[in-house]
């Protein structure tokens, strides 16, 4: 009889603790968080930084500001009017829910526009990381945008045109 006695109170004290919300649901496995504002509170701090691509290497510098970007002194549409370079050099910052936490300040030089761009990127996600490493870490290397892309152009050799291309070969 006692073992009966106890079960409803023990229920009435799961139910208190289980209390219904605003929308009538008692739990949820979705965060409250929004696509606009990140799931934690983000570390504000200025960081330097330099990435490098193929021949171009950039000297990246973030500052806590509205999102403005100066790239040898020039906007980040100015410098790179090819909207697929602007994403590639805004990745870091979208990685980590942060576009327009930071002012970006930026030397680049040699290299094309390609290999510039992504030099930006990996700039920008090293300063990223020296402003909060617990954080910011995790995010940014599982998304592959702290590690360095080695690939360079090959060396030409001798006795051929370029790196691999040969002349025609003639049988007789």
């Amino acid at each position: 009889m006692t073992e009966n006695t106890a079960t409803p109170e023990v229920d009435v004290d799961v139910e208190e603790t289980f209390e219904a919300g605003a929308d009538g649901v008692t739990y949820t496995s979705e965060s409250d968080a929004s696509a606009d504002t990140p799931a934690r509170p983000a570390t504000i701090a200025p960081a330097a930084a330099t990435g490098r691509r193929k021949e171009a290497v950039a000297r990246v510098r973030i500052v806590p500001g509205t999102g403005e970007w100066r790239i040898n002194g020039r906007t980040l549409e100015n410098y790179f009017p090819n909207k697929l370079h602007q994403q590639i050099a805004n990745e870091p910052f979208a990685e980590l829910q942060l576009m327009g936490r930071f002012d970006v300040i930026a030397r680049v030089h040699g290299g094309g526009t390609a290999g510039q761009a992504g030099a930006l990127r990996l700039g920008v996600a090293r300063s990223l990381n020296a402003v909060d490493v617990e954080a910011n870490r995790p995010a940014l290397k599982k998304a592959g945008l702290l590690t360095r892309d080695a690939r360079v152009v090959e060396r030409k050799k001798a006795g051929l045109k370029k790196a691999r291309k040969a002349s025609q070969f003639s049988k007789r």
